[in-house]
């Protein structure tokens, strides 16, 4: 595959348009998680207490998600994109000016879930504009915009220290209007937009397994990615006391793996198959932390947490090279809904890291579970590749899976 192709077989201001939203809407949907350590300290939380805060835009993005998908196969991706980028501009208003209680931190948390649905808008943008053998890499290229948690956790605690965690929110406006205007102007709606549907018959694809199957390898690989950039921070600063700005600094370290290995899952996803590649990937995710859970030095843990979390960003692309060979049609849903159970997976694992951390004393504990959720996925995939095997080279003798 060469650059060219992506130029010839598709619409590059498109793919870079979505790229640039669902960056951007990244950076500011893990906003609080970045911030987390600042905001800790102004309000006195324990880690469960911040764990279900950072938590909480995650959450609002899953069912949002599924929202902007719905608009997006309606509507189009651009238009729909648009749209949510204004009304994340509300949130980040209202933390800039206000966010004094907790109370506040929860509904602008909620709002902050629009900037998490860019997802199911910025990937239809890209699949649309493709042919199939581009896809994986096409979706790469779009859902590599996740680097935005890369951004927030690099540059949020410094500007924090200068501004206020308040300000950081004020400043993330100056940014998001930059892409506003940009996808404005060299974004096009796709020419293969399909036609509208009665909303009801947008939900038939939750009658279908193989919609099930991606929604649970997704909450593993891209709620592993999400939860654990929501996390981090926290995690660093109070497990290997850290300052606010090192733990950012560090997280930024482990985020970068997730963020620019994602395109190159999608690559290799193409040409080895997405399903051969998860299943090395689940390895490696069982195994990255299950080595966390011992809590070994911070000259260990951080490059455990490196290679887990790239495992975790291929997975991701991988999860996505998949998605459109099965689902081409409601790609705008699907993704919605696969999204949506991303971002539940990325809530519960913040939760279970503070929680268990409250209960048991130590890290450990969760870190544990989450590789055995690793484990349980590899097996599920292990279960349905016999299924798509048989069904999908049955009808489309191309597909690579």
């Amino acid at each position: 595959m060469k650059l060219s192709d992506l130029r010839k077989g598709g619409h590059a201001p498109s793919l870079l348009s979505a790229f640039l939203y669902f960056d951007i809407s990244f950076m500011i949907w893990v906003l609080l998680g970045a911030l987390g350590v600042y905001i800790t300290a102004d309000f006195n939380l324990s880690a469960g207490q911040i764990g279900f805060i950072v938590a909480v835009p995650i959450l609002a993005g899953s069912i949002f998600r599924v929202v902007i998908g719905i608009l997006t196969d309606r509507f189009g991706p651009k238009k729909t994109s648009i749209a949510g980028m204004i009304i994340t501009m509300i949130p980040l208003f209202w933390g800039w000016q206000f966010g004094v209680t907790v109370a506040e931190l929860y509904m602008i948390g909620i709002l902050l879930g629009v900037a998490g649905a860019s997802f199911s808008a910025a990937l239809p943008m890209a699949s649309r504009w493709y042919p199939p053998h581009l896809q994986g890499v096409a979706m790469g290229i779009a859902g590599a915009g996740n680097s935005g948690t890369l951004l927030a956790t690099l540059f949020g605690p410094g500007l924090a220290e200068v501004f206020g965690w308040n300000g950081v929110f004020g400043l993330a406006l100056i940014p998001l209007t930059l892409v506003l205007l940009t996808y404005i102007f060299l974004a096009k709606e796709p020419p293969n937009q399909p036609p509208p549907k009665p909303v009801k018959d947008y939900f038939s694809v939750l009658k279908e397994k193989d919609a099930w199957y991606f929604c649970i390898l997704y909450s593993v690989t891209f709620g592993g990615f999400v939860g654990l950039a929501s996390f981090l921070s926290y995690f660093f600063a109070s497990e290997y006391a850290v300052s606010g700005i090192v733990a950012g600094y560090l997280v930024s370290v482990v985020i970068a793996s997730g963020s620019f290995l994602r395109p190159v899952g999608g690559l290799i996803a193409d040409k080895i198959g997405g399903v051969r590649l998860l299943q090395y990937l689940f390895i490696g995710v069982a195994v990255c932390m299950m080595g966390t859970a011992l809590l070994p030095p911070l000259a260990v843990v951080l490059p455990l947490l490196f290679l887990g979390m790239g495992c975790l960003g291929m997975g991701n692309g991988a999860v996505f090279q998949l998605v459109p060979q099965r689902f081409q049609k409601e790609i705008g849903m699907v993704t919605g809904i696969v999204g949506a159970a991303g971002g539940v997976g990325g809530f519960f694992l913040p939760n279970v890291l503070g929680i268990l951390r409250d209960l048991t004393g130590t890290y450990g504990s969760g870190f544990i579970v989450f590789s055995f959720a690793a484990v349980f996925a590899l097996g599920l995939l292990t279960f349905a590749q016999a299924e798509w095997k048989r069904e999908w080279k049955l009808s489309r003798k191309s597909v690579r899976i």
